[in-house]
């Protein structure tokens, strides 16, 4: 579904908005996914997992907007999520039928990016968004992206 790649580029001024409008993180984390989604029409499930400080090798699924997921949990390591949450690095896929590592969330779901945050350079939270378009996702919307997650890792 081709689209004006452009607006890609309102979206780091608006999350500061909305950063600067609230002060409860869950309702700033619900914002930017509602923000992400009704923006950019290939981003058909917008999430956050959060580290959970309890176990600290797991991840516990924070505010998102689209379909339910079964996924409420995930350990490090497990899925693409889980490798992100090891390797603090940005994890673009144009095709999750081609990973052996992922989780699928809904059988729609043909892309996806999960893009780390760190707070001192740890990590503490990912923003994970999925589409049910092949290779929604490139090198624009992973600037874009990692822009947002550097503003909200204060918040963690």
């Amino acid at each position: 579904m081709p689209y004006d790649k452009s607006v890609l580029n309102t979206l780091p001024a608006k999350a500061e908005e909305i950063i600067a409008s609230n002060t409860d993180r869950d309702t700033i984390l619900l914002e930017i996914c509602k923000l992400l989604r009704d923006t950019v029409p290939v981003y058909d499930w917008v999430g956050f997992y959060i580290a959970d400080p309890e176990t600290v090798r797991e991840l516990y699924l924070g505010p998102y907007v689209g379909e339910a997921t079964d996924h409420t949990r995930i350990p490090f390591g497990k899925g693409i999520c889980g490798q992100v949450a090891e390797s603090h690095k940005t994890f673009v896929v144009e095709d999750v039928h081609a990973q052996d590592n992922y989780l699928s969330c809904n059988i729609h779901v043909k892309s996806e990016i999960v893009v780390p945050i760190l707070k001192n350079g740890d990590f503490v939270a990912q923003l994970d968004i999925d589409s049910n378009t092949l290779a929604a996702m490139d090198a624009h919307d992973q600037q874009v992206l990692e822009d947002i997650c550097v503003k909200l890792s204060p918040l963690f």
